[in-house]
């Protein structure tokens, strides 16, 4: 029987299996994602990496959800990916380009085990995040949004991929399970949308819980800490440097000024390596 090659990775919770597309071919990756990702009959992860060439950048990563979607961005997984290219002598660069699906992403290496990340600048036009809840170049922010009879305010952003954030009272207490696939469905968001549920507790901390499209909660949401520390600082609530705190660890986010990129540093740790057999034809 094939097998295929993997390699488990962890960005401060948010966990990856990691597949090696420069060396050989690989199988289809949309229906074998959801298996791989299967946390009872597969490898467990809440998303497929694969590193691939790139006629833009050093290199491209495809990102593929637990339920077999392909998605433009993930923040966690660009640090994963990093460490992996890195650590199988694919480069020596302190700092690399990789091609995503919403543009080209500058990871560079910020320590021993840790990576910062040039995510751009945040998205704020209703339109290009896109969500209806809005007009013109926005932000949108607090807005309205109905869900199953109930008057939430939600803001709203893209970090290469759309987040809706909620302020909470208490992110543990909050019904993420119920409300999260509901916001993440709702006809607001054309592309769907990652769900935050967050609290301020200072102005350098903001706690955080997140609902992600195709995959569900999730330990750490990395361009999620991006959103809500962005959303955090228009609405003068925190500094422009934040840490935020997630259930699988704790993410360092910077936007110095308006038009200035942001910057996320974070974990990137690699958990073992195995093969998993493929189903023969």
């Amino acid at each position: 029987m094939k097998a295929l090659a993997f390699t488990k990775m962890h960005g401060a919770g948010n966990d990856f299996a990691v597949l090696d597309g420069l060396s050989g071919e690989l199988p289809p990756l949309e229906p074998l994602a959801a298996r791989l990702c299967d946390r009872n009959l597969g490898i467990g992860a809440d998303q497929l990496l694969v590193v691939r060439p790139s006629e833009r950048a050093d290199f491209r990563m495809q990102i593929f959800n637990a339920d077999g979607s392909q998605v433009e961005m993930c923040a966690n997984g660009i640090r994963c990916f990093y460490e992996f290219v890195r650590s199988r002598g694919l480069t020596d660069a302190d700092e690399i380009g990789v091609e995503t699906l919403s543009g080209v992403v500058r990871p560079r290496r910020a320590g021993a085990g840790r990576v910062r990340v040039d995510m751009g600048p945040p998205v704020l036009a209703p339109a290009e995040i896109p969500t209806t809840l809005g007009q013109g170049a926005g932000p949108v922010l607090d807005v309205p949004l109905d869900v199953a009879g109930e008057t939430l305010r939600v803001s709203c952003v893209s970090m290469g991929n759309p987040h809706a954030v909620l302020f909470v009272d208490d992110p543990e207490a909050a019904p993420v399970e119920r409300l999260g696939p509901q916001i993440e469905h709702h006809p607001a968001f054309p592309n769907r949308v990652n769900v935050e549920f967050a609290r301020v507790e200072s102005r350098e901390r903001v706690r955080q819980r997140t609902w992600e499209r195709g995959t569900g909660e999730t330990l750490a949401c990395g361009s999620g800490a991006c959103a809500v520390a962005v959303v955090s600082m228009l609405r003068g609530s925190t500094d422009r440097s934040v840490t935020i705190a997630l259930r699988g660890g704790e993410l360092r986010i910077e936007w110095p000024a308006p038009e200035a990129p942001v910057f996320m540093t974070g974990p990137a740790v690699e958990v073992f390596t195995g093969s998993f057999p493929l189903e023969e034809d």
